[in-house]
């Protein structure tokens, strides 16, 4: 068997990318070799930073209000759907950890289509819509929230919190503290 290979994907906003970023010790670490796959927004930047590769696709947004965006964007949809698919069928992970974000869902419908497992994360208490989305495409959804099991089915959803990056449990609390001028 070859490498063992992960498909990483989600963004519009670092907190679609900083729970990727505090997996990437143990990632790495396991042995994984890294795809990033998302828009030309902060992801990749911070993919760049942290030596992931990236691929950057065409990505819309769905809005639930009256926009003329909504008629343009299902084209990028589907176009980064098409991009994903072909990204997905060269590289060939073995699955596709989305974080969500407007980016992800080409990734996993494209992942869905060849048969490549999506698992995907929601760190907020209530799933936004692109990972309501993803949930039809995942195996399992993982959340950071008690209460957000109800917004997800129940076969397929598992209470595990949220990746943070090992280096914040290593921090200095009085040095904190006078930081901000707490107790000084």
């Amino acid at each position: 068997m070859g490498h063992k290979k992960l498909i990483l994907t989600g963004g519009g906003t670092a907190g679609h990318v900083m729970p990727h970023l505090a997996l990437l010790p143990s990632l790495r670490q396991d042995g994984w070799q890294l795809l990033y796959v998302g828009s030309k927004g902060v992801e990749k930047e911070l993919a760049h930073k942290y030596g992931i590769e990236f691929r950057e696709i065409a990505c819309g947004k769905l809005r639930r209000y009256f926009s003329w965006q909504n008629f343009t964007d299902i084209f990028k949809i589907v176009w980064g759907t098409i991009q994903a698919f072909f990204i997905l069928a060269r590289y060939r992970p073995q699955a596709v950890f989305s974080k969500g974000g407007f980016v992800s869902v080409p990734v996993a419908i494209a992942a869905w289509i060849l048969g490549v497992p999506v698992v995907t994360h929601e760190s907020d208490a209530t799933p936004g819509l692109a990972n309501k989305i993803i949930t039809r495409f995942s195996q399992k959804i993982l959340c950071a929230f008690p209460d957000t099991l109800k917004y997800l089915p129940a076969n397929k959803a598992v209470l595990c919190g949220i990746p943070i990056r090992q280096e914040l449990l290593q921090g200095d609390a009085q040095r904190a503290f006078n930081l901000w001028g707490f107790f000084a």
